[in-house]
């Protein structure tokens, strides 16, 4: 009885083995392979696309963190800076006052007067400074409304031009673009302007670039950037790029200190002023170096103000 069911068993085995799946050929295993290698180098640019806007999206993250910082920063040294201001203003408005005397009691004595003049001119480049440094530390309040942003950049140009060597001879471009609405204090919005396209002015003045024009860019645009939180915001956009020798690599980091500047002239303040102006706003400033022309010149700057957009 057991030899009589073992024969089945083994029956039953030999139609088991013999259904086995048929093998492929060889232009079906070469297609299988290439289908493989298609799937498998999609799926490795697709990780590199997103290891790249991960990184991207971090980097975007910690500048706009670095950008609180800095304005907690620059909000502390305006309170100092404001109690040093108001304790120097008052002896410098006596010593203009006795030098405007001595002018007048040395009228008939050239040389002595000249003195005069000289103090009374450094007093008044001093007050100057003072009124700067007042503009800096003051608590800026804005009232915001809607402001077309080629409205804003052709007022600020007839602001910010004089008939000084700086402005002679310059040509500014504005790009044309989309009509693009932002928010802002327009008083404020146009002094942080006008001190953007000063600066570049002043720039390319003092350190003219052979081969380079004597020339501001202005361009607007929507953007999306990340706040604080990782959520987007929208804002609109004005670049303006200077053709100077562009920004230093060991003083990126100190632009919007008070006081510090790349230029011969000036106040060092004039970019801490934007900077707090774009604080008030809930917006952003930033520098950056533009690429550098195929001729191996300096490429300039760009200076980017980013403001609430108007929706």
């Amino acid at each position: 009885m057991s030899h009589t069911t073992g024969k089945p068993a083994a029956e039953v085995v030999q139609v088991s083995t013999s259904q086995s799946a048929p093998s492929l050929t060889p232009d079906e295993l070469a297609g299988l392979i290439d289908q493989f290698n298609a799937v498998t180098d999609r799926l490795s640019r697709t990780h590199e696309a997103l290891q790249a806007e991960v990184k991207a999206l971090r980097e975007e993250l910690s500048e706009a963190r670095g950008q609180v910082e800095r304005s907690r920063h620059l909000a502390l040294l305006g309170e100092m800076a404001a109690g040093i201001a108001h304790e120097v203003r008052n002896p410098l408005g006596s010593i203009l006052l006795y030098a405007r005397m001595l002018q007048q009691d040395l009228g008939g004595m050239p040389p002595q007067r000249q003195l005069a003049d000289k103090i009374a001119g450094s007093v008044q480049k001093l007050e100057h400074v003072v009124g700067d440094v007042l503009a800096f530390a003051r608590e800026t309040r804005c009232r915001p409304v809607p402001v077309d942003a080629e409205d804003l950049i052709q007022a600020s140009i007839s602001a910010a031009r004089d008939d000084s060597d700086v402005w002679r001879g310059l040509d500014v471009h504005v790009s044309p673009s989309a009509a693009c609405v932002l928010m802002a204090d327009p008083s404020q919005a146009q002094r942080a302007l006008v001190n953007v396209l000063r600066n570049g002015a002043e720039i390319m003045h003092e350190s003219p670039m052979a081969g380079s024009p004597r020339r501001l860019e202005i361009g607007v645009a929507p953007v999306t950037q990340l706040g604080p939180d990782g959520r987007g915001q929208e804002f609109i956009a004005i670049s303006v790029r200077d053709f100077g020798p562009g920004l230093p690599a060991d003083c990126a980091d100190k632009l919007f200190t008070p006081f510090f500047t790349t230029k011969r002239s000036g106040t060092g303040l004039g970019l801490a002023i934007v900077h707090r102006i774009m604080d008030a706003h809930q917006g952003r400033v930033s520098l950056r170096n533009a690429e550098a022309s195929p001729r191996g010149s300096g490429g300039g700057a760009i200076a980017e103000l980013l403001w609430p957009r108007a929706d």
